[in-house]
Order: C-alpha cells, then sequence, then structure tokens
C-alpha cells in the first residue's frame, strides 16, 4: 500500500487586483478534498501588491494563502510566473494543485507541471479522492486524486489518476465548481515567498493591456434561451432574443449555432464554452450532445423545445415541448406579456 501527505493548494488567479470567480470555485472543490484527506486547504496568491487580497480567500474557506508578492510579477508573464510558482511548490510539497482552465490557467498549469515533472490533466469536470490499484504490479495507492473530464469528443467520461509523479495537477472549468457561502471574518495564515526572480531574463515586456469587455453574462444569468442548429438561421434567433426580452434573461447557443454563425461565439454554452447554471434554461432547437449538456444540465429547471421527440435534450429536460420553435415562441412571448 502507497499513502503520500501534503496540503491541497488552489492557484487564486487575479487581475489588476481584483480575483476571478474561479479562484473561489477552486476553493469550494478543494475545502471537500482537503477535508477528506485531512489536510490544510491552501491559495496561492501571486502579483504585486496582491497580500490584501488574502483575506477574501480566507472567507472563501482556504486556511492558509501562500503569497509571492514581486513587481515581477504585476502583469501575468509566463516565465516569470512558472519559476515562482516551482520554486513555492518545491519548498512546501503540497499533494494535490488546481488551476482555472482559463487562458491565464491553460498556459501556466502545463508549464509548472512540465518543469516538476508530474502529470496534468486538462478542462476536469469533477475531482474526487478515492484508491487506485495498479493493474499490472498489484500496488494500492491510497487516496489519490481522481480526474474526471469528458474525452474523445464528450462521447465518454474518463477518471485519471496520477499515483507516481506527484504533485497530482489538474485544471477545472469555469463554472463546474460551486463557492462555498462566504464566511465574513474567517481567518487563516498567510505564508511570504520569495519570487526568486533577480537575475533571470524574462524576455517578455508587457507595454499595453487592451481589453474588450463583454455584453454577455450568461454566468450570471438566472434566466437563459438557448439555440441550436435547428433554429435554422440567423434571423430566427431574433425570436430567442424576444422570449429573453420577455423573460428578463439572456441568450446562449450551442456549439453548433455558433460555428454555423447564428450567434457569437461569447455565447456558447456547453464544454468549449462556458457552463451555467440559470434558474431556468430554456433550449429551442438544440439536439443534446454530450458536449452542450456538460455545459447546462445542472440547470434548476430546463425546457426544451423541438421538432424531434427523440432528441436527447429531452432525456435532461423538466418539460418538454415537441413542436415548431417558429411557432412556440411567438405563442410563450405572447403568454408571457399577458402575465399568464
Amino acid at each position: 500500500m502507497n499513502a503520500r501527505s501534503g496540503d491541497v493548494w488552489a492557484f487564486a488567479e487575479q487581475e489588476d487586483g481584483v480575483l476571478a470567480d474561479i479562484s473561489l470555485e477552486l476553493l469550494g472543490k478543494g475545502r471537500k478534498l482537503a477535508d477528506t484527506l485531512g489536510v490544510k486547504l491552501c491559495a496561492v496568491l501571486m502579483g504585486s501588491g496582491v497580500e490584501g487580497l488574502a483575506q477574501p480567500l480566507f472567507e472563501a474557506g482556504a486556511d492558509v494563502v501562500h503569497v509571492v508578492d514581486d513587481p515581477a510579477l504585476k502583469t501575468y508573464r509566463g516565465l516569470a510566473y512558472r519559476i515562482a510558482l516551482v520554486k513555492a511548490i518545491e519548498k512546501e510539497s503540497p499533494q494535490i494543485v488546481l488551476f482555472g482552465a482559463t487562458h491565464m490557467g491553460r498556459d501556466l498549469a502545463p508549464a509548472v507541471a512540465s518543469a516538476l515533472r508530474c502529470g496534468l490533466t486538462a478542462d476536469c469536470t469533477d475531482l474526487r479522492i478515492g484508491d487506485y490499484e495498479d493493474k499490472k504490479t498489484k500496488e494500492v495507492f491510497r487516496n489519490v486524486l481522481h480526474q474526471i473530464r469528458p474525452a474523445f469528443g464528450g462521447n465518454i467520461i474518463a477518471t485519471i489518476v496520477n499515483a507516481r509523479n506527484w504533485p497530482q495537477m489538474a485544471t477545472v472549468r469555469e463554472g463546474v465548481m460551486k463557492a462555498l457561502e462566504k464566511s465574513p471574518g474567517r481567518k487563516g495564515e498567510i505564508v511570504r515567498h520569495e519570487a526568486g526572480l533577480d537575475g533571470v531574463d524574462i524576455p517578455v515586456e508587457v507595454v499595453e493591456i487592451l481589453r474588450r469587455h463583454s455584453s454577455v453574462n450568461l454566468k450570471g444569468a438566472r434566466v437563459i434561451v438557448c439555440g441550436g442548429a435547428g433554429v435554422g438561421s440567423k434571423e430566427n434567433f431574433a425570436l430567442l432574443h424576444e422570449l429573453a426580452a420577455a423573460l428578463g434573461g439572456a441568450v446562449g447557443g450551442s456549439r453548433a449555432a455558433v460555428d454555423l454563425g447564428y450567434c457569437e461565439h461569447e455565447r456558447q454554452i456547453g464544454q468549449t464554452g462556458v457552463t451555467v447554471r440559470p434558474a431556468l434554461m430554456i433550449s429551442c432547437g438544440v439536439s443534446g450532445a454530450v458536449q452542450h449538456l456538460a455545459g447546462m444540465q445542472d440547470s434548476q429547471k430546463i425546457i426544451a423545445i423541438n421538432t424531434d421527440k427523440d432528441a436527447p435534450i429531452f432525456k435532461v429536460a423538466h418539460y418538454g415541448i415537441v413542436g415548431d420553435l417558429n411557432v412556440v415562441i411567438p405563442k410563450l412571448v405572447k403568454a408571457i406579456r399577458k402575465g399568464s
């Protein structure tokens, strides 16, 4: 039998002093993992002048915040962050390190895993602690991280175990994990680390950062009207916008709808888009491919409208309407506006 120890770490992504939502989501799942293992949950916070962000991390569930504060870390540069994070990991020896599957996380996590010569599972949708037996050697590894993610285009769900080369590392998609309820005033321990960047030539200089803020906030929407390839055209998507406006909701789309040019990529829901949990999801002309379901099946109520009574979407829908959305949606809008 084989068992190892070490804390659970979550990379607390921040930009310009603002924590990303995924940072709190990772702590929500990390809390459960750490409690199962009987170890501390730690956040690792990197940047310049960021120590003040430790308090919200404590309130989100962290027991310890490892702070790496250095002017060279003010803006994200892969080499600098990789060197500093690898040094902290080598010093503290955590057994699990989690990252968000964001632009930053997808760049940083593989570089750190390569430097540490350990495994990395990308885009996980669930994480659990369990045992693993090597089928060849019959060696049993206790309390290792089971990293669960869709594979082969979402057609199967794979469980991946990295039992030998630690730390065990994974990236987690935004919106998949739930943040804990905030505990105002909760305290913890701050551990400060040197970045170790003295004399390091970082070949990238950030001259200017230009941002385009999205007008679409699907993650924060309580009602979403989502269209698929069955909507038929970009013009027909106007019906979905009309229904969403009547309900005070937002409009989303499946990957098929985005690929066909019916709606913008920022509205994409699913494995390669955003993960949402609205109070009400109305799926219109969506077949219900596994990749799409991965991003919306935890909605509190799902209504599906489709002409195909055998469409997979009906298997997850709480209510189903077999019919033409061009007929059904105008009737729904009329009923809603009448207060029915």
